[in-house]
C-alpha cells in the first residue's frame, strides 16, 4: 500500500461522499418536515440518471451537454412535488408505517414504468466534455470529473445552508423539522411547505442521479441500493440535520475507501481480507454510531409522536372466533385432497403458511411491543442456513435440523435484540437494518461455510417428508403451532408486561418491571419463530441463499403485516396470505408484475387505512353499533 494508492482511493472518497450527500440531503429534508420514511427517495435518483442518459442523447446537440444534464432535476422536481400532492398528501394523517408502505408501492410503480420506458438494458451515457481525461497524481491516474463531483458536495452544504438560514421559506422548513404541528397552529400553510420540501428533496436525487451518467450506467437496481446509502447517512448524520448527512457520507465514503486501500491485512498468520468489508462498511458505522450516539453525530433525541397509533387493546378470542380459526385449520388440512390434481397449489400453499408464520413473528414485536424492525429477515434467514448447515456439514437428519434452527435464530435475535432494545422509532428500525446487513454479508461473502452468493444446495427433507403433501401437513403443524404459541404468550403475564412497556415505559419502571429485558425477551421470541420459518423454507425449496436474509425479504414480511393491520393477531397471517398469492399470480401474468402489485398495495393502503382485517374489524362493531374493539 503505497501514499498515492491511498490517496487515490481518499479522493475516491470524497467524490463518493459527495454524490452520495445529495440523496441523503434531500431525504433528510423530506424526513425532517414530513415524517416520512420515503422509500422511493432512490427511485427519483435511479429516474435522474436514466432521465438525464435521455435528455442528454437528444437535446446535447441543440443546447450542451450540461444544460440538458441539469434539466433532470427541475424535471424530477417538479414529479415530486405532482407525487407529493396527489398520493402523499392522503396519507399523511395515517400512522408512520402505512406511509412506509405507501412509499414500497410507489418503488414497485416507478421500477415498472422505467423498464417500460427504457427497457431492461444497462445504459451508459457520454463522458463529461472537457473532463473525459484523467490527472496525474503521484504517478497515479484520477478521474477528472471526480475532482468535480468533489467540489459540489461543499458547494451544495453551503447553498441549503444559505437557504435554510437566511430565507423566510428555510426558517418555516426548521420550524416544522422541530415541531411541525405547532408551526401549523402558528398559521404556516402546511401543504405548500409539504410540497415544496418534497419538491426540492426529489429534485436534488434527480440532480444527484443525474450527475452519474458519465460515471456509472443507468441501472434499474438503484432504487432500492441507493436509499439504502441514503438512509444509513442520514441516520448516521441525525435526522433531520442536513450538516449531519454531509459529515455522515464523508465518514462512510472515506471507510470504504479505506477498506479498499487496506486490501488484505497479513499478519500472525492469518490473512484478513478488509476489502471485501465495502459490502458492510456504512452498516458497521451505522451500528457503532447508534450504539454509542442514539440520535446520530449532529441528531436531536426525537419530540413523542403526535400521530395516531397503530396499536389496539387485545382481547381474547370469543367462542365463536375460535371455532372458525378451527374449521380453517381443517379446511387447510383437507387441501392436499381436494388439490390432488393440481400439485402447484400445494406447493404455493407452503410459501404461503410460511410467510403467514413469518409476518407473525414481526407482529409479535411491532405491535405487542412496539418494536419497529426493518431487518427481520436476519433470523428468518439463521433459521434458514442454521437448518441447512447442520445438514450439509455436521451430518444431522432433517428432523433434529429443523427443531434446531429457530435456535440459530433466537441466539442471533439475542445478540442484535439487546443492543436494538436500547434505541427506539426510526433509530431502532435501521439498526435492526444494519444488523440484519452485517449478517448477510458475512453469509454472502463467507464461501468456504455457507457457498457465498452461490448459496446452499441439497437441503432436502427426510424420506418420509419427501411428498409434497406430507410436507404441507408438517408445514401446517409448524405454523399453526407457532401462531398460537404467540398468541398464548401474548396474554400471558409477560405478554401483559410487554405491552406494558409499549404503552408507558416510566409507569413499567415505576412498578418494577425492567421493560429493556422484557422487550429483549420478545426479540428473542420472534426470532425464534422466525427461525421455525426459515428452517420449512429452506427443506420446502431444497436449497438456500443469501437473499433470504436480505432487505427485500424483511419489506415483504413490513408490506404483509401492515396489509392486514398492525392493531390485529389475525391481520399478519391475512396480510402473508394476500400479498404472497398476489405476488405469485400477477408475477405469473404480466412482465409488469411490480406495478401492478403496487397499484394494489396503494389502493389497499387508501381504502383500508388501518389494515384489511382491521377494516372488517371495525365494520362488524359498527353494524352492532358499538364504538371499537380490540384487536383479535
Amino acid at each position: 500500500m503505497t501514499p498515492s494508492a491511498v490517496l487515490v482511493q481518499l479522493l475516491n472518497g470524497l467524490a463518493s461522499a459527495s454524490s452520495l450527500f445529495f440523496v441523503a440531503a434531500g431525504l433528510s429534508l423530506i424526513f425532517g418536515v414530513t415524517r416520512i420514511i420515503n422509500f422511493a427517495h432512490g427511485s427519483f435518483y435511479m429516474l435522474g440518471l436514466y432521465l438525464a442518459y435521455s435528455l442528454v442523447d437528444r437535446f446535447s446537440a441543440h443546447i450542451g451537454f450540461w444544460p440538458a444534464l441539469l434539466l433532470a432535476g427541475p424535471m424530477l422536481g417538479l414529479l415530486g412535488a405532482l407525487v407529493e400532492a396527489l398520493l402523499l398528501r392522503r396519507v399523511y394523517h395515517a400512522p408512520e408505517l402505512l406511509q412506509l408502505l405507501a412509499t414500497f408501492a410507489l418503488v414497485l410503480v416507478i421500477k415498472d414504468a422505467t423498464l417500460w420506458c427504457w427497457g431492461a438494458e444497462d445504459l451508459l451515457g457520454p463522458r463529461a466534455p472537457g473532463l473525459g481525461g484523467a490527472i496525474d497524481l503521484l504517478g497515479r491516474r484520477f478521474p477528472a470529473y471526480d475532482l468535480l463531483l468533489i467540489a459540489l458536495g461543499p458547494v451544495l452544504l453551503g447553498l441549503l445552508t444559505l437557504l435554510l438560514r437566511r430565507t423566510r421559506w428555510g426558517t418555516l422548513v426548521r420550524a416544522a423539522t422541530q415541531d411541525r404541528e405547532m408551526a401549523g397552529a402558528l398559521g404556516v400553510n402546511q401543504a405548500w411547505l409539504f410540497t415544496s420540501v418534497f419538491a426540492l428533496g426529489t429534485m436534488l436525487a434527480g440532480l444527484g442521479g443525474a450527475l452519474q451518467l458519465p460515471r456509472e450506467p443507468a441501472s434499474l437496481s438503484l432504487d432500492l441500493s441507493s436509499v439504502g446509502d441514503a438512509f444509513v447517512v442520514v441516520v448516521v448524520g441525525g435526522l433531520g440535520s442536513v450538516p449531519g448527512a454531509f459529515l455522515a457520507a464523508l465518514l462512510i465514503s472515506e471507510v470504504k475507501a479505506l477498506c479498499v486501500a487496506l486490501g488484505t491485512l497479513h499478519g500472525f498468520g492469518l490473512a484478513l481480507p478488509v476489502s471485501k468489508l465495502t459490502l458492510v462498511a456504512e452498516f458497521l458505522v451505522m451500528a457503532v454510531v447508534l450504539v454509542a450516539r442514539p440520535w446520530g453525530l449532529m441528531g436531536k433525541a426525537p419530540s413523542s409522536s403526535r400521530h395516531r397509533a397503530l396499536e389496539a387493546p387485545l382481547q381474547p378470542s370469543g367462542p365463536g372466533l375460535r371455532a372458525s380459526a378451527v374449521v380453517v385449520f381443517l379446511l387447510l388440512a383437507s387441501l392436499p385432497w381436494l388439490s390432488a390434481g393440481a400439485p402447484y397449489v400445494t406447493v404455493l400453499a407452503v410459501d404461503l403458511l410460511v410467510a403467514a408464520l413469518f409476518a407473525a413473528s414481526l407482529h409479535f414485536i411491532m405491535g405487542p411491543a412496539g418494536l419497529h424492525s426493518f431487518g427481520h429477515a436476519a433470523y428468518f434467514g439463521l433459521g434458514a442456513y442454521g437448518a441447512a448447515l447442520l445438514v450439509l456439514k455436521a451430518g444431522w437428519p432433517m428432523e433434529a435440523a429443523l427443531v434446531a434452527a429457530p435456535l440459530a435464530a433466537a441466539l442471533g435475535a439475542m445478540l442484535l435484540g439487546w443492543f436494538a432494545v436500547r434505541l427506539s422509532g426510526v433509530y431502532l428500525a435501521m439498526l435492526t437494518l444494519a444488523f440484519a446487513q452485517i449478517v448477510w454479508g458475512i453469509t454472502f461473502q463467507w464461501d468456504g461455510f455457507t457457498g457465498g452468493s452461490n448459496g446452499l444446495t441439497g437441503v432436502w427433507p427426510a424420506a418420509w417428508l419427501a411428498d409434497k403433501q406430507v410436507y404441507f401437513l408438517l408445514t401446517l403443524s409448524a405454523a399453526a403451532g407457532g401462531a398460537w404459541g404467540l398468541r398464548r404468550v401474548l396474554f400471558s403475564p409477560f405478554g401483559y408486561a410487554m405491552r406494558a412497556g409499549r404503552d408507558s415505559a416510566l409507569r413499567c419502571e415505576a412498578i418494577g418491571i425492567n421493560v429493556l429485558r422484557v422487550q429483549w425477551l420478545a426479540f428473542v421470541i420472534a426470532g425464534g419463530v422466525a427461525g421455525i420459518a426459515g428452517g420449512l423454507f429452506a427443506f420446502s425449496k431444497g436449497s438456500i441463499s443469501p437473499d433470504v436474509m436480505g432487505v427485500g425479504r424483511s419489506v415483504d414480511a413490513l408490506v404483509m403485516v401492515l396489509l392486514g393491520g398492525v392493531q390485529t393477531l389475525s391481520g399478519p397471517l391475512v396480510g402473508a396470505v394476500v400479498f404472497t398469492w398476489l405476488q405469485d399470480t400477477v408475477a405469473r401474468s404480466t412482465d409488469y408484475w411490480r406495478a401492478l402489485l403496487g397499484g394494489v398495495i396503494l389502493l389497499l393502503v387508501l381504502a383500508f387505512p388501518m389494515g384489511m382485517v382491521g377494516f372488517l374489524r371495525d365494520a362488524v362493531w359498527q353494524l352492532r353499533g358499538r364504538p371499537g374493539g380490540g384487536a383479535r
